[in-house]
C-alpha cells in the first residue's frame, strides 16, 4: 500500500473528525491499522 496524495488528505480529514485508526484504515481501505497510526505520527497529527 502506498500512500497516494488522495489518502493522505482523507486521513488527515477523518483524524481531524476524531474518527479512531482502525475506522480510518476501514474507510480508506487497503491499509492497517498500524500504517495509519504510523503515518499520523509522520504528519504530526
Amino acid at each position: 500500500m502506498s500512500w497516494t496524495d488522495e489518502k493522505v488528505a482523507k486521513l488527515k480529514e477523518l483524524w481531524g473528525k476524531g474518527k479512531t485508526a482502525s475506522q480510518i484504515a476501514e474507510i480508506i481501505g487497503d491499509t492497517s491499522r498500524n500504517a495509519v497510526i504510523g503515518k499520523a505520527h509522520r504528519l504530526n497529527l
